[in-house]
């Protein structure tokens, strides 16, 4: 059989039409006509040798081969750019203050620091990972140079949407329903207030009538995570970062009502940031896009 040499411009167009929803938003952005974007995809399913798209209503969504190209094309075109940024950038130096949400930090953050100190092993980065609150008081201040952060619905003045996801309800990993025998209200484990998905949490509960009670309240993610785990009370997250001891239960499991989803947003201290700050942005969009791709369009508009 021969060797297949995918084209890394054709993956690029792939993956910026799944991730923006259309193909046509592709051309624009990419700086390509519509019509060179689809000779592109059907390029791609000729060296595929499979259907990667099938249709879905107007649009287009993914075929299970075309699952699995995107992910390969997105580890393939993370790989050529952090080559083209070592090979052009080696030189940069300096700086650079980072914030995440607890829920990226183990998940999130050892790969996009290894990829960015690979590239860039002169610059210095500071890593804080703490609640949302916190972040986007940081940035605001200064203190931080990129924080990512929940979407509070209050913009900062140099901030950028990433993605939505969506909020679920989280349980033991094993484990049968999620109000236990003989309970009269539903137990819930939660973060200290302030906290976005708790308020999500209980506001929804309220509104299906359903009894609640606060069984543990934690300050990290780490014990609210084992609570969850031990079934000491539902909790609710989002379903990227989730550690193997629990599971994020499937809609309407138990009878529980449904939940909004939450706003991912980039937040930097400064209009333009320096080339170091610029750089691990760039790679800190590309992981987070990768780790949740429930969270990305599942199909796209024709180009």
């Amino acid at each position: 059989m021969p060797r297949v040499t995918f084209d890394l411009d054709v993956l690029r167009s792939f993956v910026t039409g799944m991730e923006l929803g259309s193909f046509a938003k592709a051309a624009d952005r990419l700086g390509r006509s519509t019509s060179a974007v689809s000779a592109q995809l059907k390029k791609l399913e000729e060296q595929a040798g499979t259907a990667v798209f099938r249709k879905a209503g107007r649009g287009l969504a993914l075929t299970e081969a075309g699952e699995t190209m995107l992910a390969y094309a997105r580890r393939l075109l993370d790989l050529n750019d952090e080559a083209a940024a070592a090979l052009r950038g080696i030189e940069l130096e300096g700086w650079v203050r980072l914030g995440l949400q607890e829920d990226f930090g183990e998940s999130l953050l050892p790969a996009v620091l290894g990829r960015f100190a690979r590239a860039h092993p002169r610059v210095r980065i500071e890593a804080r990972v703490v609640r949302n609150a916190e972040l986007v008081e940081r940035v605001t201040a200064g203190r931080l140079d990129l924080a990512l952060a929940w979407s509070t619905g209050l913009p900062t003045p140099h901030c950028e949407p990433v993605l939505d996801l969506p909020m679920r309800w989280i349980g033991p990993a094993e484990g049968s329903g999620p109000l236990p025998a003989g309970a009269e209200a539903l137990p819930l484990a939660a973060l200290e207030a302030p906290c976005q998905l708790r308020a999500a949490a209980t506001a929804a509960l309220d509104r299906a009538g359903i009894a609640w009670r606060l069984a543990f309240v934690s300050p990290s993610l780490a014990g609210l995570w084992a609570a969850a785990a031990a079934g000491l009370g539902i909790t609710v997250r989002t379903p990227v970062g989730l550690p193997a001891s629990v599971r994020a239960l499937t809609p309407g499991e138990g009878g529980l009502p449904p939940l909004p989803r939450l706003g991912l947003v980039l937040h930097r201290a400064e209009a333009e940031p320096g080339p170091a700050a610029t750089r691990l942005a760039e790679i800190l969009l590309q992981a987070v896009r990768g780790a949740a791709p429930a969270a990305a369009p599942r199909g796209a508009e024709a180009a």
